[in-house]
């Protein structure tokens, strides 16, 4: 239950940050927070980084109703990762209800160094990333110290 809750959780803080975003600065706006840090009001129309975006509203939606499927199958089935599996789950669905409400997916945070700009992402996705990286380097970890069979 207490992981149904942090993919809750997830939801809301995505879903929360979005509307401020969508309600508060006007689309491509700019709000600069620190040196390497600004919000701006972003409709990304495909994946992650804006790839893809030939393939349109409802491929992406139909992708992430059977990645919630999965990852949901793995949060019953799999007792070691549901915390990361959980961050996942959190980041899909947040992306997910962007998708059928709006068509799009709302991203806001630019961190940037120089003239260099990460492509700009929000909540859902962070959550997705770290969910995804945990995941790789627990199983990483389990190939290095795996016990080499003897000779």
């Amino acid at each position: 239950m207490r992981y149904i809750i942090t993919s809750l959780i997830i939801v809301l803080l995505d879903q929360g940050t979005k509307h401020l975003v969508r309600t508060m600065i006007r689309p491509f706006e700019t709000i600069n927070l620190l040196p390497f840090l600004q919000l701006v009001h972003i409709r990304n129309e495909g994946a992650a980084f804006g790839l893809f975006r030939s393939l349109g509203n409802v491929s992406f939606i139909i992708i992430s109703i059977i990645a919630i499927a999965v990852v949901s199958y793995l949060m019953i089935r799999e007792k070691r990762d549901r915390f990361n599996l959980s961050l996942i789950l959190g980041g899909a669905v947040g992306n997910l209800i962007d998708r059928l409400i709006y068509g799009n997916v709302t991203d806001f945070i630019d961190v940037y160094a120089g003239r260099f700009h990460w492509p700009a992402f929000n909540v859902a996705d962070s959550a997705l990333t770290i969910g995804i990286s945990l995941i790789f380097l627990a199983h990483l970890k389990d190939l290095i110290w795996k016990k080499q069979p003897d000779v």
